[in-house]
C-alpha cells in the first residue's frame, strides 16, 4: 500500500481537531442546540441543548483535504468529485432539516415528502452519472465470486438508488447514542480506503481524508458528547458510503461491511410494522435497535463498542467476499 495514503488521515484529523473547538462555542452561541423527545431514553434528556450540526466540523475537513491531496496527487476527479458532490448535497439535505428542526423549532423540520425529493434528485443524478461513465459504468463485483463481475445495465439504475437510499436511512438511524455513528463508519471508511488504495488511490484519498476527520471528530462527539453531528452529518455519511463503494462497483458489498446500517433500518421497519399488525404490541422495546439495547440496560459506551467490533469483523468479511 502507498504510505502517502495516510496523509490525509492525518491532516483530517488535525484539521477536525482544529475547526471544533472554533465551531461548538459558536453553535451555542447561536443556540443549536439538540432537542431530546420525552418520550425516549430518559437518560438523554440530560443531553437537550448539547450543540448539534457538529458535522459541518468533519465535512469541512473531509472536503478541504479530499480537494488538497487530489490536486497533489493528481486524483481522477472524474471519480472523486460525483463522491464529494453526493456527500456535500446530502449535507445541505440534513442541514435544511436541522436548521428548521433546532431554529425554527418545526419538530419534524423537511416533511418526509420534501427530503425524499430532494434525496431523490439527487440520487437520480448521481445513478446516471455512473450509467453513462466509461470508468464506472453498470458493472458490479459480485461477493464471494472470486471479483466477477454483473453487467446490471438498466436495473443499475433503481439498484443505485435503493443502494444510495438504503445507506443513508440506515447512517441516519445510527446516529443516536454518543459517538455511535463515527466510531462505526471510521471503521468503514478506513476498509473503503484499504479496499481502494491498490487499484484506485482516488477513492482512498477522501475515505482517509473522512476516516481521519471522524476520530478527530470523536475526541469531542464520545461520551459524554460535547457536540452531535445533526443530519447534516448523518446523511452526508450515508452518502459518502454508498456512493464510494458503488464507484469501487462495490455496491452489493454495502450489505455485508455495512450490516449495523441495515439491521437499524430492518430494526424500525420491522416495529412500526409488527406494531400496526398487532395494534399496539412492540417486537423491540424500542427502535432504532441501539435503543432496544440501552432498554436492555447496557450503557452507551458498551452499545458503541460492540457495534463497531461488529463492524470491524463483518468488513473483514467483506473484504475475504472480494
Amino acid at each position: 500500500m502507498n504510505l502517502e495514503l495516510f496523509w490525509p488521515v492525518l491532516a483530517g484529523f488535525v484539521l477536525t481537531v482544529l475547526l471544533l473547538p472554533v465551531l461548538i462555542p459558536l453553535l451555542h452561541k447561536l443556540k443549536f442546540g439538540q432537542q431530546v423527545r420525552k418520550e425516549g431514553i430518559q437518560a438523554h434528556l440530560k443531553k437537550q441543548g448539547t450543540p448539534t450540526m457538529g458535522g459541518i466540523g468533519f465535512l469541512i475537513a473531509t472536503l478541504v483535504v479530499s480537494v488538497v491531496f487530489g490536486l497533489i496527487n493528481q486524483a481522477d476527479w472524474a471519480l472523486l468529485l460525483p463522491i464529494l458532490l453526493m456527500t456535500v448535497s446530502f449535507a445541505l439535505i440534513g442541514f435544511v432539516d436541522d436548521y428548521l428542526k433546532v431554529v425554527k423549532k418545526q419538530s419534524e423540520g423537511f416533511k418526509a415528502w420534501q427530503k425524499f425529493l430532494c434525496q431523490f434528485v439527487v440520487t437520480v443524478g448521481f445513478a446516471l452519472y455512473c450509467f453513462f461513465s466509461d470508468k464506472i459504468g453498470t458493472k458490479v463485483i459480485l461477493p464471494f465470486t472470486g471479483g466477477k463481475e454483473w453487467d446490471m445495465g438498466w436495473l443499475y439504475i433503481p439498484f443505485v438508488f435503493l443502494a444510495v437510499m438504503g445507506t443513508d436511512n440506515g447512517t441516519n438511524f445510527t446516529d443516536g447514542l454518543d459517538g455511535l455513528l463515527a466510531s462505526v463508519t471510521s471503521v468503514v471508511a478506513f476498509y473503503l480506503l484499504f479496499v481502494s488504495a491498490g487499484s484506485q488511490g482516488t477513492v482512498a484519498i477522501v475515505s482517509g481524508a473522512l476516516g481521519g476527520a471522524l476520530l478527530g471528530y470523536l475526541i469531542f462527539n464520545a461520551y459524554p458528547a460535547k457536540v452531535f453531528m445533526g443530519d447534516t452529518g448523518s446523511l452526508a455519511i450515508g452518502a459518502y458510503v454508498a456512493s464510494a463503494a458503488i464507484v469501487l462497483r462495490m455496491g452489493w458489498f454495502i450489505l455485508i461491511f455495512g450490516l449495523l446500517y441495515l439491521i437499524e433500518v430492518v430494526s424500525v421497519i420491522l416495529q412500526v410494522g409488527f406494531f400496526k399488525l398487532t395494534h399496539g404490541k412492540r417486537l423491540f422495546k424500542m427502535a432504532p435497535i441501539h435503543h432496544h439495547f440501552e432498554k436492555c440496560g447496557w450503557s452507551e459506551t458498551r452499545i458503541v463498542a460492540a457495534f463497531t467490533v461488529v463492524t470491524f469483523f463483518m468488513c473483514l468479511v467483506s473484504w475475504l467476499a472480494g
